[in-house]
């Protein structure tokens, strides 16, 4: 099967579930010319739909059950693209640094590295000297995607990352509780075999900086708070959102991860990740909605990383893995809503990960010159 019948298989399953919406044009004329006098207000929120998730347990029939939100609350509102194919490497870390920079990144995915090529990040602070960029990285492998390794730019102009897990370990670690009364939000990886050591000196003194003085988070409030989360997916979005409260950041990348149990060989638990994502995304929509400094100037973007493998792919495990970049693995979707983009319009042309960045680009007024992608004029 091609990434082409994919995309239209997508485009067949969502006209059972997406109404025409009544009046929307004239209420996004009113919402376009209010968003036009922002100007550098305007500000982008990237949600990675993280761990690769199929057609099958998503869009197909039988997988709407588990993306509620998605099909009746936030495609509607948006322009849903059918068609993203990922030609790149499918592991994790390297594959959402490719989104972050607009180049298909070859590194070593099991290797904590920062990209060879600058980031969007990095782009938005050396054009618009602009330091309010941030990245809610889901684990440690993730925690150099912030900036670069090229000359030109590198982490004086990238994103400050915050690693909830790490800010959780130095809380709990300075309180009385049994760490393993979070072991369910401080699982690192189902994929790769390196588990990450002690935290650094440096690293436990940052965390307790973010936690006090950035997100303004008595050690006590936090702890308890997060034994009311019942996943690391979780754990993230309410960083995210007292983030937002706090610094009302232009830039945000965060990926949500709880998916990617499916290496575990677990199908409930896969499940359970995707209607998790699918419930989380809606609150985030919720939040930018809800807050008057993102409210009408924001655009939110979602997109999985990419998919997995087929059931009756021979070289691979089903649900269970994306080794195979098969059409079900490499042909995923994005989802853009916010100020300026038409609703309930579905869009059945391919496009990449990786023009991300130039329609970031473009959406904040910063250039990307060393991209590889192309700008989505559906959303510019």
């Amino acid at each position: 099967m091609r990434s082409a019948v994919v995309s239209m298989r997508r485009r067949e399953f969502l006209k059972s579930v997406c109404a025409a919406s009544a009046g929307a044009s004239l209420a996004m004329r009113k919402v376009r010319a209010e968003f036009s006098n922002y100007g550098e207000r305007r500000k982008v929120v990237i949600v990675t739909f993280g761990g690769g998730a199929r057609d099958t347990e998503t869009f197909a029939i039988e997988g709407q059950r588990n993306i509620p939100h998605l099909l009746g609350e936030l495609i509607p509102q948006g322009t849903f693209f059918t068609q993203v194919v990922n030609r790149g490497i499918l592991g994790h870390y390297v594959a959402t640094a490719s989104i972050a920079t607009g180049v298909y990144e070859t590194f070593n995915n099991f290797v904590a590295n920062p990209p060879p090529n600058p980031t969007l990040f990095e782009y938005y602070g050396r054009s618009l000297r602009r330091a309010d960029a941030w990245v809610i990285a889901p684990s440690n492998g993730f925690q150099q995607i912030g900036s670069s390794s090229h000359k030109e730019y590198g982490p004086a102009f990238g994103a400050t990352v915050i690693q909830p897990k790490q800010i959780l370990t130095v809380a709990t670690g300075s309180k009385t509780n049994s760490l393993l009364d979070y072991q369910h939000l401080l699982q690192d990886s189902y994929e790769s075999p390196v588990q990450r050591g002690r935290l650094t000196e440096r690293e436990s003194d940052f965390n307790q900086h973010l936690l006090a003085s950035i997100l303004k988070l008595s050690v006590d409030d936090f702890v308890r708070h997060a034994l009311t989360l019942n996943s690391p997916d979780e754990l993230s979005v309410f960083i995210a959102r007292e983030l937002m409260r706090k610094l009302a950041p232009s830039l945000l990348l965060m990926t949500l991860h709880d998916i990617d149990v499916a290496h575990a060989g677990a199908y409930s638990l896969y499940l359970d990740g995707i209607q998790r994502a699918d419930r989380l995304c809606a609150q985030i929509w919720s939040f930018i909605q809800d807050d008057p400094e993102y409210k009408n100037r924001t655009t939110l973007l979602i997109l999985p990383d990419f998919g997995r493998d087929a059931d009756g792919d021979p070289g691979g495990n089903g649900f269970q893995h994306h080794r195979t970049g098969g059409p079900l693995a490499r042909t995923t979707w994005l989802l853009a809503l916010g100020p300026g983009i038409r609703q309930n319009v579905t869009v059945d042309r391919p496009i990449e990960p990786i023009d991300v960045v130039p329609t970031v680009g473009g959406l904040l007024g910063f250039d990307t010159p060393i991209v590889r992608g192309r700008s989505i004029p559906e959303l510019l």
